[in-house]
């Protein structure tokens, strides 16, 4: 399991929507919103690489950083991590919680019906499939 920082998810978002990236490159696009400099992007390159999230690639001038867990990977990772840690693992539970809090809204509501409506078919198909789709 590959756990990232808050600031390493920023670098990784990038990284998802555009790759390569160079040091320079993401240097440019976190200066201003965060105040990184390009040895703080450097030392959050080298550990995402030791956790195994990022490569490079030798450049002409520069490297280029790639992710190598692909985006859904790990936010399932994250998901279930969090998950298990705050809410013991019971996915109830926590739209429970969310629900007594009221911070769904009616859009969020729609879409988790319809996610649920996803999930009921995609069960009842396989159920199907294991009893051979008798009756």
């Amino acid at each position: 399991m590959i756990r990232l920082s808050e600031a390493e998810w920023k670098v990784m978002n990038v990284l998802w929507e555009e790759a390569p990236q160079t040091i320079t490159q993401l240097t440019r696009r976190f200066q201003e919103t965060t105040g990184w400099t390009k040895h703080t992007i450097m030392t959050f390159l080298k550990r995402m690489e030791d956790k195994g999230a990022v490569c490079y690639e030798a450049g002409v001038r520069a490297k280029l950083y790639y992710p190598k867990i692909e985006r859904r990977e790990a936010v399932l990772q994250e998901t279930e991590e969090f998950l298990e840690r705050v809410f013991d693992g019971r996915m109830g539970l926590m739209l429970n919680t969310m629900v007594e809090q009221r911070a769904l809204s009616g859009k969020e509501i729609a879409e988790l019906y319809e996610i649920l409506g996803r999930a009921e078919a995609a069960h009842r198909e396989e159920e199907e499939g294991k009893d051979g789709g008798r009756q």
